[in-house]
């Protein structure tokens, strides 16, 4: 009797050209584009689990998704040249490897990091996958400062989209950080892990964090908007294209 071989996927994707990672009536996600292409390549229809949500916009420079097979896979390296084939010029698949059978892409996943990208000055090479920062400097020093008060909280529901069908608005974020992009002083990345994150969270903490360097916010109101768990009270969501889900990390090794 066969069993399922169950497969993990690492690839990224530019999110301009989809409405999303996940399928969707109507509308062309990165998950439907990837589905389709490996029911084509396999003979067999497929369905993958991701390991997060992208929203329409939003880039992954690394997102893993799962599925399963009955039967194995005999070159995995021609099956991604395959696939890299068919799913179009704004995805990459980059490996596909063997886990466990109860292995699992999303409720696996110990952390993610996202990246959120700002330039001085008009750039038209940056644009639109980095935000240009307003004529006034902002102060990321207190930028910072604000960021780090995401350390201490839990509940993110002043950051959360409205309406939207999360259980649970509890986060743990671990890193939270301001920096130049590479030394260079006229770009800056907002760096953030934690073990979850909700539909627009990223977006509304950077929306409100530059309210902070702008000088339209004190760290005093910035504390009162989070403990407000009022999405209402944040600031405004920032463009998803300057916005990359960078990394995620499993408590196992699968790649090998």
């Amino acid at each position: 009797m066969s069993h399922n071989q169950r497969y993990f996927m690492r690839l990224s994707y530019r999110g301009a050209s989809f409405h999303g990672w996940q399928s969707q009536p109507n509308a062309v996600s990165v998950q439907s584009a990837i589905e389709l292409a490996m029911s084509r390549a396999l003979r067999t229809p497929i369905k993958i689990t991701g390991a997060g949500r992208t929203d329409t916009g939003v880039n992954a420079r690394l997102m893993v998704a799962h599925f399963d097979l009955s039967q194995p896979i005999t070159d995995k390296a021609a099956l991604c040249r395959s696939l890299n084939a068919m799913v179009g010029p704004d995805i990459a698949i980059e490996g596909i490897y063997e886990v466990a059978p109860d292995a699992h892409a999303r409720f696996d996943a110990t952390s993610r990091t996202y990246h959120y990208y700002t330039h001085t000055g008009k750039s038209p090479f940056l644009y639109p996958l980095s935000w240009q920062e307003p004529a006034s400097p902002l102060n990321f020093d207190m930028m910072n400062r604000a960021a780090a008060i995401l350390l201490d909280i839990d509940d993110f529901t002043s950051f959360a989209k409205l309406h939207s069908d999360n259980k649970t608005n509890i986060c743990n974020v671990t890193h939270a950080e301001w920096s130049t992009v590479d030394g260079d002083a006229s770009r800056h990345a907002f760096v953030i892990t934690a073990d979850r994150f909700l539909r627009n969270m990223v977006r509304a903490v950077v929306g409100t964090l530059i309210e902070v360097g702008r000088g339209k916010m004190t760290l005093d109101q910035f504390k009162k908007v989070v403990e407000a768990h009022d999405r209402c009270a944040a600031g405004t969501s920032m463009p998803p294209q300057p916005l990359f889900l960078w990394d995620i990390t499993y408590p196992f090794e699968y790649i090998y």
